[in-house]
């Protein structure tokens, strides 16, 4: 049966909240920024207006403001973020329970047996060679609809693409923005697709674009009319999934909204506002980082996690990254100092640190056995000890309860990054670090 997909990508979204919560800022270029105070604060969100002039996410302000000479840097308010998230996915559970976040402002959905498809729109179906297919001015309805509703109630924009897959549905959603409905169909698709870049593609980075321009498929067409045997000898298994995608073959089926969502790691990141040249001050971060991963890690029940990545951004924006295998650990205190060690270990003095991420992977969903000494030892009462603090914070505030390691980093104390940095869900990023592991 042929399925009706939707993505929907709210526009701007942090920057639409905050024009819709201040009406004087419409029509003005503005940047939502992490440190509206200081000069290495960066973009987290920008308007159409301040996009027109080329500011991007992750500028930093002082960037934003050469670009832009008249923008208007707001800070941000996550909570109010996250009451229209909600909003707008209250929306879309009227057509469907079939919906799969994507981060805050990003959704699939999946409307084929939805109750509210509109059986009195005509024509909803058009027959080809005996073939019958959902015709594509009835997907650009749907699609239409749910956009308007959104905007009439809500009062932010949201692009949408519908498609019979998911790829195909995030790749339209990119096509008319803002505000925008796109219709990559069955009856459609090679006409829409097969002239774009490849590097339109969902997960294809710049090294495999490179690569794949090295090839002379410069475009998805081609890609998809590419000898298979040839992409996956020089691609491995992540050719395959290129080419499945290029072919509108994707089969992924959209999560109902109450599933539990399937997390291949879970990582914080923090860009300071200004450079970190002392070890000690690394420790201190680390462990903030690390206690807002241990507490997610915790939250999504993924069990214990085997391997602790570090991520290190210098002042000359340089990235650097680096992993090691761990006994099996949810606890702040091991996360952190393996970072540590990892940082230790790989970055000499001096440095000049601008942005540091930690992240976790390797879960056991529960099924690890702790040894004899790890059950006698420690563990279990650490264990205790971090779900109390999780239930005091989520109680009282995040600062009322802080580690002593933290106690030094005055700007740190009140840093909520687990509630103000927020994660995409890995169902789809397992792919995307097969392409991250090519592009490196």
């Amino acid at each position: 049966m042929e399925r009706i997909i939707i993505h929907s990508d709210l526009n701007n979204f942090y920057a639409s909240v905050e024009r819709k919560l201040h009406p004087e800022l419409r029509g003005k270029p503005i940047a939502v920024c992490g440190s509206k105070e200081e000069r290495r604060g960066i973009v987290l969100a920008k308007s159409e207006e301040a996009k027109r002039f080329g500011v991007k996410t992750g500028d930093t302000i002082w960037q934003a403001q050469k670009k832009c000479k008249d923008i208007i840097c707001v800070p941000p308010h996550f909570d109010e973020y996250m009451k229209h998230s909600r909003a707008v996915k209250a929306i879309y559970a009227r057509y469907t329970d079939l919906i799969e976040s994507y981060g805050i402002d990003e959704c699939w959905l999946d409307l084929t047996k939805s109750t509210r498809i509109f059986p009195e729109y005509t024509p909803k179906y058009v027959e080809v060679n005996g073939e019958k297919y959902f015709s594509d001015k009835y997907l650009q309805f749907l699609g239409d609809t749910i956009r308007e509703e959104v905007k009439r109630e809500i009062g932010v924009t949201v692009s949408c693409g519908v498609s019979f897959n998911k790829v195909f549905a995030k790749l339209g959603s990119d096509l008319k923005k803002p505000d925008g409905t796109s219709v990559i169909s069955k009856l459609n698709y090679k006409s829409v697709i097969n002239g774009l870049p490849v590097e339109d593609l969902l997960y294809v980075g710049k090294a495999t674009r490179e690569k794949l321009r090295g090839m002379g498929l410069n475009t998805i067409g081609k890609l998809a009319a590419a000898d298979e045997e040839y992409i996956v000898k020089t691609f491995g298994k992540v050719g395959e999934t290129l080419l499945r995608y290029a072919r509108g073959e994707d089969s992924d089926e959209v999560k109902h909204m109450d599933e539990k969502r399937e997390y291949k790691s879970i990582g914080n990141s923090c860009t300071y506002p200004e450079d970190i040249i002392d070890l000690t001050r690394i420790e201190r971060l680390l462990y903030v980082l690390s206690e807002s991963v241990a507490a997610r890690l915790r939250e999504t029940d993924q069990g214990l996690a085997d391997t602790v990545h570090l991520w290190v951004r210098d002042s000359n924006l340089n990235d650097f990254s680096v992993q090691k295998k761990v006994r099996h650990t949810a606890l702040c205190s091991e996360i952190a100092k393996h970072a540590f060690d990892l940082f230790k270990s790989n970055i000499s003095a001096p440095f000049s640190v601008r942005a540091l991420g930690v992240t976790v992977s390797g879960f056991d969903n529960g099924t690890s056995q702790l040894t004899l000494d790890e059950t006698c030892g420690n563990y279990k009462k650490l264990e205790k000890v971090e779900r109390c603090v999780d239930e005091i914070r989520k109680k009282y505030g995040y600062d009322k309860l802080q580690r002593g390691v933290v106690a030094e980093e005055p700007s740190q104390m009140r840093n909520d990054i687990k509630n103000s940095h927020l994660i995409k869900p890995a169902n789809f990023e397992d792919r995307a670090k097969q392409n991250e592991k090519d592009d490196n």
